[in-house]
């Protein structure tokens, strides 16, 4: 058998800054191989690469709350002869209102999703992205910065992205694997308005395009930076609960999430 051909794995693909960073990779000669659970837009993606003269991407439409997932990606890149050079966790959903009056299993699978398949892929490949002196690119967000009452689990979940990010830079840099988190602000994409977000909430300049945040996230991830933040009112917003009490950065939180939305449930990206 010949040798495996290296791509690029990157979930959540369907839509908002999963297809950007797909056209980004595609854009700088990458393969890839995108996951998502719809089908039909996996297809219309693939379609759009390969008619820019790149290899046509391999479509796998899955769910990543399932715990069997990377053990099925796995065979189905053996099977192709296909292995990760870059694994891209891009695939996560959040839910909007109290944890405790929320859905607990739709909680629980977003953990499922947002962290437990994001370890899972970034630890399932890193023999192949140290052969291929690779990385890998978790997509976080500000909120993880911050505490989220109103969306409690899901700025959670964006912490843990954070910290696990940050940590497996270090551990992975030794073997020639670069790891990057890119923790965009609010960006206009479905995963925004399932959760009902009005266009006019976010300041003007924390807003970015799906686009300049893949591109920014591309870049930094390639020249080995641990951690992206896009824009500079963005950074900020990072670096404010340095200054203030954890305490106080929970109740603006709260009260800015209580008096915007209320308690109706976000969607799933």
């Amino acid at each position: 058998m010949s040798a495996a051909r290296p791509v690029t794995l990157i979930t959540g693909a369907s839509a908002g800054i999963g297809a950007a960073l797909a056209r980004v990779f595609a854009a700088h000669g990458h393969e890839l191989v995108l996951i998502a659970r719809r089908e039909q837009a996996l297809a219309a993606l693939a379609a759009e690469v390969a008619a820019g003269g790149r290899p046509w991407p391999t479509v796998l439409a899955l769910d990543l709350a399932r715990a069997e997932a990377v053990a099925e990606i796995a065979r189905a890149l053996a099977e192709r002869n296909l292995e990760p050079e870059y694994v891209v966790n891009n695939a996560g959903f959040g839910l909007l209102g109290s944890a405790a009056r929320l859905d607990r299993a739709e909680q629980l699978m977003m953990i499922d999703v947002n962290t437990r398949a994001l370890v899972d892929l970034s630890l399932a490949f890193v023999d192949s992205l140290a052969r291929h002196q690779g990385g890998i690119l978790n997509v976080a967000s500000v909120a993880g910065f911050l505490p989220g009452p109103g969306m409690a689990v899901y700025y959670a979940s964006k912490a843990f992205v954070l910290s696990f990010s940050e940590a497996l830079h270090e551990e992975l840099a030794r073997r020639g694997v670069r790891v990057t988190v890119l923790c965009p602000g609010p960006v206009p994409t479905e995963f925004q308005a399932r959760a009902g977000v009005p266009p006019t909430y976010h300041p003007v300049l924390l807003g970015r395009s799906a686009e300049s945040v893949a591109e920014e996230g591309y870049r930094g991830l390639m020249r080995g930076r641990p951690r992206v933040v896009p824009g500079f009112a963005n950074k900020l917003v990072t670096f404010v609960p340095r200054l203030m009490p954890r305490s106080w950065m929970a109740k603006l939180v709260g009260m800015s999430q209580a008096n915007r939305f209320g308690s109706r449930p976000a969607g799933r990206s």
